[in-house]
């Protein structure tokens, strides 16, 4: 995947911001570009997350690590699944939407790795599969709580539910990914 253009970034936060305050003000979930213009990348099948925060707070965050439909409709749906199916947070209200601030994150293609030594903190984010369980973390999660690159896998471990270096074990498959992390009010960029 070819890395977005400050356009598409832009685009896919108003994408974002319209899915949220349409199901907040409708009850219904929109996904519909309306009069935005849509490149061929975004059009493009994208792994995405996205994560609103009230303030410094988080309060929701969904997504999907495979690309599984175009790259445009996986942020609009994550939005509104942000704040409406994550099941850590209360539905968003009509009247929090000023207060909201999205962000979204793009991901690329995974990589399969063997340890720690294959992690870049704050370029990659992390996902394990082992005996049955999965974890994904994102790349500024490390980066956000200044965790080395096995405390950064000890945390994906404890994620899915696994003891903490779960990830050395023969059976344990890891994948690292790069992503590009944008927000409201932000420069659009990538670790």
């Amino acid at each position: 995947m070819e890395r977005l253009t400050p356009g598409e970034c832009a685009t896919l936060l108003r994408l974002a911001r319209r899915a949220v305050t349409l199901r907040a003000q409708t009850g219904r979930e929109v996904i519909d570009a309306g009069d935005e213009t849509l490149t061929e990348t975004l059009h493009a099948p994208g792994g995405a997350f996205v994560t609103l925060r009230e303030g410094d707070a988080l309060r929701g965050c969904i997504g999907h690590i495979q690309a599984v439909r175009p790259l445009w409709e996986s942020v609009m749906e994550n939005a509104v699944s942000a704040g409406w199916h994550d099941h850590r947070f209360r539905h968003v209200r009509e009247d929090q939407l000023p207060r909201l601030r999205i962000e979204v994150t793009v991901i690329h293609p995974l990589e399969p790795i063997e340890g720690p030594g294959q992690i870049e903190v704050g370029r990659h984010g992390v996902l394990i599969e082992h005996e049955g369980a999965r974890g994904v973390l994102l790349p500024q999660v490390a980066s956000e709580r200044s965790w080395d690159a096995r405390t950064f896998l000890d945390q994906v471990c404890e994620k899915a539910c696994l003891p903490r270096g779960a990830w050395r074990d023969p059976g344990a498959q890891l994948w690292r990914f790069a992503a590009e992390h944008f927000e409201e009010g932000g420069t659009p960029g990538a670790p």
